[in-house]
């Protein structure tokens, strides 16, 4: 039970520095950029740390048939974001390490 509240002390002992990394990070988050593609690059997509789509990109080939194009963007668009959820993921990792902290194994910070 003691144990508990050391570590619950110590937590609270460097939320300030934690609440500056975490502020840190958050403007880093808009840095991270990620592409990824479908179809063998005939849809490509960017997204940020921020979840936000900054790019799309579709070939002329891929136009000529809109179902496929349906398709190919949002293959794109939805591995384009997994891939920017464990970039932000492991930005995480690198900052709670960097602080002493240990996340919880399958921690994921809220999207």
């Amino acid at each position: 039970m003691f144990e508990k509240l050391g570590q619950i002390a110590s937590l609270l002992k460097n939320l300030p520095r934690m609440q500056e990394e975490m502020a840190k990070m958050q403007a880093n988050l808009g840095k991270i950029l990620v592409e990824a593609d479908a179809g063998g690059g005939m849809v490509k997509a960017k997204v940020n740390g921020h979840m936000e789509i900054v790019a799309c990109v579709i070939s002329e080939e891929a136009m000529k048939d809109r179902e496929l194009l349906e398709d190919l963007v949002r293959a794109a668009i939805n591995q384009a974001i997994q891939k920017a959820k464990q970039a932000v993921a492991e930005e995480t990792s690198k900052m709670a390490s960097g602080l002493g902290i240990g996340m919880p194994p399958g921690f994921q910070m809220p999207t």
